[in-house]
């Protein structure tokens, strides 16, 4: 199970990278290179943001030991409507950007990260440090494939339904967070 866990939790946090791939792929024409540089710069931080989440998670374990299902639930959850929310809304308007730098591909991907350090902080809390390295490493190896998935279809003018993708991949998080609140209750 906990491979299937880490799974969806590495397909729902790299939504985000996949649109923004597929958008800058998309807008920009961007090279091969340039996109296998992005795609591993958004799985960089992909893997990187949940892993320093959970290292936060595990320095307050001692604190919240007694409700740190809670603290999961309530994290994955917010974190799950905020992306539900944001992909229901109404779309900003599109901003010109370029995408060509090191700097503007770092920006995003930590931009595109910041869920995926909340989303950490529960790792760290339920699993021991061997499982979290596995999960980030999971999660950027995921976020390098979907990202440069992203790229290809850009590049190749494909449509994708952000909003549909955000709205399951905040369903999986919000699932994530109630499966770990049943477990722990029903010990």
């Amino acid at each position: 199970m906990f491979f299937v866990e880490t799974l969806l939790l590495a397909l729902a946090l790299c939504v985000d990278s996949f649109t923004v791939s597929t958008a800058c792929s998309f807008r920009s024409r961007m090279t091969l290179r340039r996109g296998m540089l992005m795609a591993f710069v958004f799985a960089f931080f992909q893997g990187l943001l949940p892993f320093l989440g959970a290292m936060l998670g595990v320095a307050f374990k001692a604190f919240i030991a007694s409700v740190d299902h809670w603290v999961a639930f309530g994290l994955l959850s917010a974190v799950g409507g905020k992306m539900i929310y944001d992909a229901l809304r109404d779309a900003p308007e599109e901003r010109k950007l370029d995408v060509s730098s090191l700097g503007v591909m770092c920006l995003l991907g930590l931009a595109t990260s910041i869920d995926a350090f909340v989303v950490g902080i529960p790792l760290g809390l339920d699993y021991d440090f061997v499982h979290i390295v596995v999960i980030a490493a999971v999660v950027g190896l995921v976020t390098f494939g979907v990202s440069l998935l992203g790229y290809f279809l850009g590049s190749r003018n494909v449509a994708i339904p952000e909003r549909a993708a955000s709205v399951v991949a905040g369903l999986v998080l919000i699932g994530l967070g109630t499966f770990t609140l049943v477990e722990h209750l029903s010990v």
